[in-house]
């Protein structure tokens, strides 16, 4: 049962440094300004185009740095982690936050099955007879006490006594390089350094599958910005969401699985693992015999791979304790399509203090719900509903929003406008953004009308263009952050925005507030650089009369993955299909333009016209949805989205079309008869996908 509802407690705001001080005073003088400026300027009606493009001037001009600054501030105060009565308080600060600013706000609870430490330690045996206990959690005296030390989450509990091999980053093709040398790790404790593009549980499923005894996993480390001594906490489950309610939601009186059960165990490594600091694991690895590494490894910096002669003991015990995790909403209903909802997300656990991770996007979430809280005091009123999501357990693999989406599933996928996602909004210097593709121009026209935090005189756009030579947007392929369930499990078109592409004290104890203010935004202008494109992207999808989708977009896109595809296939592999399916879209699309510039001549034209645009919003809305398949990808059900989701094989050349990546590296031993009839069914499932999304397009029956 979870506690009752409280105002958030002293300890979450009380420091011996203050955070910045109200912004009440201002507020009052800044409503009185707006006030007296809306009393004796004519303005547009209510609801008209006019009306709402001077709305997003506003919210523009309502940006404060030091409103950002102190929302950061008192939420890095204490460390958060999932589970914890810390994270109860920053839930419950965002709560009261929400309220404050009269939007109407609940919470969403579930039960979960989260992973803590308990002990760990790691004592290496040299050659030479000494022996060094080391200490695995950040350096000593920077670091509070109620800082989570160092763990994979759901890492299971073991100890090892064995030699150690270093193995690169742990890639299949690592263990081959390992092999020519006639090294095998089977019995040994392997250690690896973090990239190379395997994830952190996948680098100890592979060593798993070769007999290793243990993994240890460090990051290396960029002392410049700030890195030294820090420490990577993950998780190392396979998966999102609850892992005892692997694809339905963990309710109060639902199904749960017990921690046997087949389908749970799959989830989990069998061999523990745990993070060590870069300093920890030089000491080990400088200290190796045996083979000199490969050539390609020589940029690790070191000379010999093992195995051994020096050993080590490894000790982790951890346990699995299923708690409470709280999402919190703030509801701003629609005034014409309440039904149709923009979503805008962002999680609030952290494996430490998280000024970075994720909590310089709080940050931005609230200063959004302080502006359109002002919006909503001058006259505005969204024409569809926005909804403003607080995320938790995000760290242990997207439990709180997987939950929530399982749970509302059918809802969202006839409601759902888009998912707006900021996870780290600010890492460091460039914007990135990640979209499905209908979603590309609204983010290229949003960035025109936002300053550019680090070029003066400059929009966002024209230093993006400029740095890439291009605006690059990325496609959501990955499993790494909210919108994963939102697109590749439910099919609602996402969008993914952050400064800075990486940051050296990520999921350290030093990703704190005296990080931020002196490495990742000084000024805090970045934060409000996000927070103006998140807010004002929603403000369009909810206000415009028509969504700005553009599937033309969309159909060239397909077509350039079309292009990278046919390049790893040989000719006697059919493309025509997935071809003819994209033209297929492209005409749909071309038409559906069509349709949108007539009606938007005719935008006050009664209810004719009214009951047309809801039918062609609803049909631009719901496309997406048809690239979703019912049996998902091989292996991998709960990935639906035949477009865009994460292959199988890390070493795919595909960050899209899934199940061909798949299929591709899944044939390889198979017969060249087999092996084509597996891709060609995979290029058919897609060209199927591509044509459900056209006739929802187009709205018609066959």
């Amino acid at each position: 049962m979870s506690p009752p509802l409280t105002k958030p407690t002293a300890s979450l705001f009380s420091s011996a440094s203050k955070p910045p001080p109200p912004i009440c005073t201002f507020l009052f003088f800044l409503l009185c300004i707006l006030g007296f400026y809306a009393l004796y300027h004519p303005h547009p009606a209510p609801g008209s185009p006019q009306s709402y493009i001077g709305y997003r001037k506003l919210f523009l001009s309502l940006s404060t740095n030091s409103t950002v600054a102190s929302y950061l501030r008192s939420l890095t105060l204490h460390p958060h982690l999932a589970g914890t009565q810390q994270s109860l308080n920053t839930t419950d600060y965002v709560y009261y936050h929400f309220k404050d600013f009269n939007l109407e706000t609940h919470r969403v609870e579930y039960t979960a099955l989260l992973s803590y430490p308990v002990h760990a330690s790691l004592i290496a045996l040299f050659a030479n007879g000494s022996t060094v206990s080391f200490s695995l959690s950040e350096i000593s005296g920077k670091v509070g006490p109620d800082v989570v030390p160092p763990y994979h989450a759901y890492s299971p509990s073991g100890s090892a006594h064995a030699k150690v091999v270093f193995i690169n980053y742990g890639r299949e093709e690592d263990y081959r390089s390992l092999g020519a040398l006639g090294v095998s790790v089977n019995g040994c404790v392997v250690l690896a350094r973090k990239g190379g593009g395997l994830s952190r549980g996948g680098v100890v499923k592979l060593a798993e599958s070769k007999g290793a005894l243990a993994v240890l996993l460090y990051a290396e480390e960029d002392g410049k910005r700030g890195g030294r001594g820090g420490v990577e906490r993950g998780t190392v489950m396979r998966g999102v969401g609850d892992p005892l309610s692997p694809g339905w939601p963990r309710v109060e009186g639902g199904e749960r699985l017990g921690l046997e059960d087949s389908e749970v165990v799959k989830r989990f490594p069998k061999i523990p693992s745990m993070p060590l600091s870069f300093e920890n694991a030089d000491v080990i690895l400088r200290s190796l015999g045996g083979p000199m590494v490969p050539r390609d490894w020589r940029d690790s910096g070191l000379t010999r791979v093992g195995p051994g002669p020096t050993m080590v003991n490894f000790t982790y015990q951890g346990e699995r304790k299923e708690r409470t995790i709280h999402n919190v909403f703030a509801v701003i209903r629609g005034s014409e399509e309440p039904d149709r909802y923009v979503i805008l997300g962002n999680h609030r656990d952290a494996w430490t203090y998280g000024a970075v991770d994720p909590n310089s996007g709080t940050a931005a979430l609230l200063d959004i719900a302080r502006r359109y809280s002002l919006l909503m005091r001058m006259g505005w009123t969204p024409r569809r509903t926005i909804i403003l999501c607080s995320w938790d357990a995000e760290e242990f693999g997207m439990l709180g929003s997987t939950e929530w989406v399982e749970q509302n599933l059918v809802n969202l996928g006839a409601k759902a406008v888009a998912y707006l996602n900021v996870d780290c909004a600010v890492q460091g210097p460039g914007f990135f953004a990640g979209a499905t593709p209908q979603l590309d121009n609204l983010l290229r026209e949003v960035t025109k009308k936002v300053k550019d935090p680090d070029s003066e005189g400059a929009t966002i756009f024209e230093n993006w263009a400029a740095t890439n030579q291009a605006i690059n947007i990325q496609r959501l392929s990955g499993v790494d952050s909210d919108f994963a369930p939102f697109l590749q499990h439910a099919g609602v078109p996402s969008v993914d925005i952050y400064y800075g592409k990486d940051f050296p004290v990520y999921h350290t104890a030093f990703d704190s507030y005296d990080w931020m203010i002196n490495y990742g935004d000084p000024l805090f202008r970045r934060h409000v650089a996000v927070a103006g494109v998140w807010g004002l992207v929603a403000l369009h999808l909810s206000d415009d009369s028509i969504l700005p989708f553009d599937y033309l977009s969309y159909a060239e896109q397909l077509l350039g993955h079309k292009d990278v595809l046919s390049t790893l296939l040989d000719q006697s592999i059919s493309l025509d299909p997935l071809i003819t399916s994209i033209q297929g879209l492209a005409l749909a699309a071309k038409e559906a333009e069509d349709e949108a510039r007539q009606l938007s001549g005719q935008a006050s034209g009664g209810d004719n016209v009214a009951l047309k645009l809801r039918a062609l919003n609803d049909r631009l809305m719901l496309a997406e949805r048809g690239f979703l398949d019912a049996d998902g990808l091989q292996g991998r059900h709960w990935h639906k989205h035949l477009i865009y989701g994460p292959p199988g094989d890390y070493k795919s050349k595909l960050d899209f079309f899934p199940g061909i990546a798949d299929a591709i590296s899944g044939s390889a031993s198979m017969s060249r008869k087999d092996r084509h009839a597996a891709i060609q069914h995979e290029i058919w499932r897609v060209a199927r996908a591509i044509q459900r999304a056209t006739s929802a397009l187009k709205g018609q029956l066959t």
